[in-house]
């Protein structure tokens, strides 16, 4: 195997491990920080009711309901929440043994790249092992965030080459986005049309 080729393999494991490290990390902080922030969002909404009675809508109390749901659905990873922060910091840990490697295989000359490639298999062998494979929903869209935004990840970037589009912004956030939208465009013009066509 050539330097080159070796470079690019632990690049392309260095993307797996930080990914998974951050999306545990996510999961975790989803865990821990939304049911709280949910609770605040409902008790200040139920003070503000008993002011404003425009706040005493059916869509907002609808709303709260599914927030409720929400918090409950978050409730069940509330027992496994340390095991995703204890795998969370391991797969760091080998993120940047990983990027120690890498750095060590740019000036390595040919006789110590078997060496390497055997380094880069252990620590893939650790990765395996350590991650989780239930994680929670939405954790994959706040991970994006923390991995391509809040990360030191040049070094990865130097070989992956990540595009805006293409890696940095979840497939399905632009979907629903674009489905969103499309609701949006509809709801607002389509009532106009109606309209306009029984005015005729």
């Amino acid at each position: 195997m050539s330097k080159d080729d070796l470079l690019k393999l632990i690049a392309d494991t260095a993307y797996n491990v930080g990914f998974g490290a951050k999306k545990h990390m996510a999961t975790f902080d989803i865990v821990v920080k939304v049911p709280g922030l949910i609770r605040f969002f409902s008790v200040t909404i139920g003070i503000y009711s008993l002011i404003f009675d425009s706040l005493s809508s059916k869509f907002l109390s609808a709303s709260l309901l599914v927030l409720g749901v929400v918090s409950l659905y978050i409730s069940f990873y509330n027992s496994q929440k340390e095991e995703y922060e204890v795998a969370g910091v391991e797969l760091i840990q080998l993120f940047n043994e990983l990027k120690k490697l890498y750095y060590r295989t740019k000036q390595a000359d040919e006789e110590a790249l078997p060496e390497l490639s055997e380094r880069l298999k252990d620590i893939e062998d650790k990765y395996y092992q350590q991650s989780i494979s239930k994680q929670i929903l939405f954790s994959d869209w706040y991970c994006h965030y923390k991995f391509f935004w809040q990360y030191q990840i040049d070094w990865v970037d130097e070989q992956k080459h990540f595009k805006l589009f293409r890696d940095k912004i979840p497939l399905s956030f632009s979907a629903t986005l674009l489905c969103l939208l499309i609701v949006l465009i509809c709801w607002i013009f389509l009532p106009v049309a109606n309209n306009d066509l029984l005015s005729l």
